[in-house]
């Protein structure tokens, strides 16, 4: 057997253990009678349900059992089709709840109700509902360590199931009643059922929160300490056939003239078997989906921009296993230029901005054992810029991407409740003479039996076929052949009690490359890092929370043994008793390094000087109507004069229950910086800048009920780079003066707007009205007076785009039932 095998067979040994402690234990209650979700809770046989009570703290006075006062009772009922669950959340003061509406998955400011289910009780995974005091609902998977609170955005919200709730304020509390169809849910075949299970209550305006199975914080785990729901039997599961059509209409107009537009596609749901759901999408719409936040991009590295296409974020945790996933590559910008393109005598124009997404379809579930499989595969279309003779004006099409296959598949088994061991493999193959690529990782998470320490791992492998058809886009990697590389860590770590650490190496050779299908900056370094912590575990004087912690780092390059980063930073953060977070960062990088990537050329580099920074978080609390956060930052240089410094403002008011306001400024700005502005292909020039950035960002919600928002995201975005003094970077890293002529100022400006208006009128279906708008400039010129820009901006090319999009759910039971 292979070293590295035995390695993590001795280790998982080491780390297993048997079943946890006592827990709480639950019966369901089964029922014929006809249960109507309408928070009333009036059937006669919800009197006789056994109840849920006696719930427990977790946040933040870990293990304090709930008041009288605000005592809560759950029960469960079931049938063939779906699980009921009722709750009666008392308040002494219920004029008090806080029921602010938001958009599904949004908690906002309100007290919230929630129950985790594990089909299978083994620890994994928990598919977890909430319902919030004005009724809107949030789902989520979770499959990762940490809080438990809806507002714990580590865990996946996209996951959105089709299930029912109505909620009631009472003289003496709240009501939730709710109904989740088997079809939302995955458990075994068994004849007897046997569910992990918790419930989950927040009360908004003291920020505590409870859970009916008591939650230790002293551990990371979570998941594992669920409560037992027993009594349902004799149940199957549901044909899950979900068909959800959808048409939408465009109106585009802009300098160029106008265009109207009809798309009509499909996304299908289908369950395979109890344990894994097909999604696929049929000529797909993203029209409507959040814009971009561009910038004024100066470094070498390709701007990262968040994923918000529906389909690449519903459900795809286990894709993301092993960080070798971007979706944004997929109908992205294209990668390359054309065929026997000659930049001396042409130019490419009329360069589309994405490449058309043909379909997409994805696979995944977990069985029964703790396997998890996921399949991917996307599709792209060809896609053709215009190529045009400077000299006889001759045009010609050129690809600029070929037809593209991307696929992945994960493997992911998890054991003892708190373990895993993963595989991942992406591959993307382009039609005809163009680079394929393919990449596999092997991962290990092993938790000790009370889950107080962890060791974690992986081995990564990626194979380039370059086949050198069209020039790809990549800077930092300059082969003409096929090419290997590989990148390796192991991470030791303490996650249970007061004082933690985590200990952590990794190593990552010259040729390592994820960027057909993943994204990485970096490669050729290896890296120690070590941190400690320490946290209070249950309220103290002034603090509810607090937490220190310590970090230090340092990277080497490979081949030449330079440091390229280090520092040693220290943070202390904590929220108060009034429910305000504070938190206090310094660092310091006291050893000279150098930037290997800034050059743009292979086997060049750049110093940085030793550097020490410091900023401040304040965080208001958000309970109140007025709220504010604010972040001021300086960074200094152990260079004459250079200074960065900035900070993050935004203030926020609700002016109800429907309607909120933020407002955001970010103002960063460096003086006497130095970076890479141009290569002649002899020198490598520098200057020394002043940088400056303005960003505003205005964002408003109404909400006329909570199916019903309309909703205002408007943007404008300001940075320049102006030069003042040019070098040439010579080979040991330094710079020495220069002249140089060209004019490389750089002044960029961003406008979007969005008005939008979205209704549920149904389960899983939505009607949207958009309106948008939005317009850049870019140019040489350095105007420091904000009117003029603006006026630049607005006067270059304002788009218009009106779009309506109608998606309709389709439950294949419902239409069976109705036949």
């Amino acid at each position: 057997m292979p070293k590295f095998f035995t390695f993590i067979l001795f280790f998982s040994i080491l780390f297993s253990f048997s079943a946890q402690g006592q827990k709480k234990i639950l019966q369901a209650k089964s029922t014929i009678e006809n249960i109507t979700i309408d928070g009333k809770i009036d059937e006669e046989v919800w009197k006789t349900a056994p109840i849920a009570s006696d719930f427990i703290m977790f946040e933040p006075d870990n293990g304090k059992p709930i008041g009288e006062n605000k005592k809560t009772e759950v029960k469960v009922l079931y049938d063939n089709t779906a699980i009921y669950i009722s709750a009666v959340l008392y308040d002494d003061e219920p004029k008090k709840i806080l029921k602010e509406i938001t958009q599904r998955d949004i908690v906002g400011t309100a007290d919230v109700f929630g129950v985790f289910i594990n089909g299978f009780n083994d620890g994994q995974q928990d598919f977890q509902f909430f319902v919030s005091a004005s009724g809107v609902q949030m789902d989520r998977l979770a499959t990762e360590d940490g809080g438990v609170s809806p507002d714990n955005y580590n865990q996946d919200f996209s996951w959105d199931a089709v299930w029912d709730s109505k909620i009631k304020i009472t003289d003496f509390g709240w009501v939730v009643e709710m109904k989740i169809p088997y079809a939302a849910l995955r458990f075994s075949k068994s004849e007897i059922q046997t569910w992990g299970l918790n419930f989950y209550r927040s009360i908004r305006r003291d920020r505590q929160s409870y859970t009916w199975s008591p939650i230790d914080n002293k551990t990371q785990a979570t998941r594992t300490q669920n409560g037992v729901l027993e009594g349902i039997q004799n149940i199957k599961t549901p044909t899950r056939l979900f068909f959800i059509p959808y048409s939408s209409y465009y109106y585009e107009k802009n300098t160029d003239g106008s265009e109207n537009k009809f798309k009509v596609g499909m996304d299908i749901k289908y369950g395979i078997n109890d344990s894994f759901t097909l999604d696929a999408i049929l000529v797909p719409d993203f029209g409507q989906t959040k814009f971009d936040n561009v910038i004024l991009n100066l470094s070498p590295y390709e701007q990262q921009f968040t994923e918000n296409r529906p389909f690449f974020t519903e459900g795809t945790d286990l894709f993301n296993k092993g960080n070798l996933f971007y979706s944004r590559r997929i109908g992205g910008a294209p990668r390359f230029k054309p065929e026997d393109y000659d930049k001396t005598t042409e130019q490419i124009t009329d360069i589309p901005a994405t490449v058309n997404l043909l379909n997409a379809l994805k696979v995944s579930g977990r069985t029964e054992g703790g396997l998890g499989i996921g399949v991917f595969n996307a599709i792209t279309e060809t896609t053709y810029a215009t190529v045009e003779n400077r000299i006889t004006g001759e045009k010609r099409k050129g690809i600029v991407e070929p037809l593209t296959n991307y696929n992945e598949l994960v493997l992911d088994q998890r054991f003892n409740h708190n373990s895993s061991i993963s595989l991942t493999n992406t591959n993307v193959s382009r039609n005809g003479n163009y680079r394929d690529a393919n990449v596999t990782a092997l991962l290990f998470n092993l938790s000790t039996k009370e889950n107080a320490y962890k060791l974690s791992g992986d081995f990564k492998f990626s194979a380039i076929n370059t086949n050198q058809l069209g020039d790809f886009k990549h800077i930092f990697i300059n082969r003409t052949n096929d090419y290997t590389g590989y990148k390796t860590s192991l991470g030791f770590e303490k996650t249970k009690g007061k004082y933690r650490f985590f200990l952590f190496g990794k190593y990552i050779s010259s040729d390592y490359d994820i960027n057909d299908l993943g994204i990485g900056f970096q490669t050729n370094y290896h890296n120690a890092y070590a941190d400690i912590s320490y946290r209070i575990l249950n309220p103290i004087n002034f603090f509810n929370t607090l937490k220190f912690i310590l970090k230090s780092s340092v990277e080497i390059q490979n081949t030449t043994g330079k440091v390229q980063d280090n520092f040693i930073n220290a943070g202390l953060e904590g929220s108060s008793k009034s429910n305000d977070y504070y938190k206090v960062f310094l660092q310091v990088s006291p050893i000279e390094s150098f930037d290997f990537y800034q050059p743009r050329i292979l086997g060049r580099y750049s110093y940085i000087p030793k550097n020490l920074l410091t900023y401040f978080v304040f965080s208001s609390n958000y309970n109140n109507s007025f709220a504010i956060d604010f972040n001021p930052y300086v960074k200094f240089y152990d260079e004459k004069k250079r200074i960065d410094y900035g900070f993050d403002l935004s203030p926020r008011y609700r002016i109800n229950d429907k309607i909120l306001l933020i407002y955001s400024l970010g103002y960063y700005k460096s003086l006497n910086d130095r970076g890479y502005v141009d290569n002649d292909g002899t020198n490598i020039y520098y200057a020394q800048r002043e940088l400056k950035t303005v960003s505003n960002e205005l964002s408003g919600k109404l909400a006329l009920n909570n199916k019903m928002t309309i909703n205002l995201t408007a943007r404008y975005y300001w940075s320049f780079s102006e030069n003042n003094k040019f070098f040439t970077l010579q080979n040991d890293g330094y710079l020495t003066d220069t002249t140089y002529i060209p004019n490389t100022n750089e002044n960029f400006n961003a406008w979007n707007f969005d008005l939008s208006y979205s209704w549920w009128f149904a389960p899983a279906s939505q009607i949207s009205v958009l309106y948008r708008n939005n317009a850049s400039d870019y140019r040489n010129e350095i105007d420091r007076k904000i009117g003029n820009n603006m006026k630049n901006l607005f006067n270059n090319n304002l788009n218009n785009i009106f779009s309506v999009s109608i998606r309709y759910y389709i439950d294949y039971n419902s239409l069976k039932s109705k036949k």
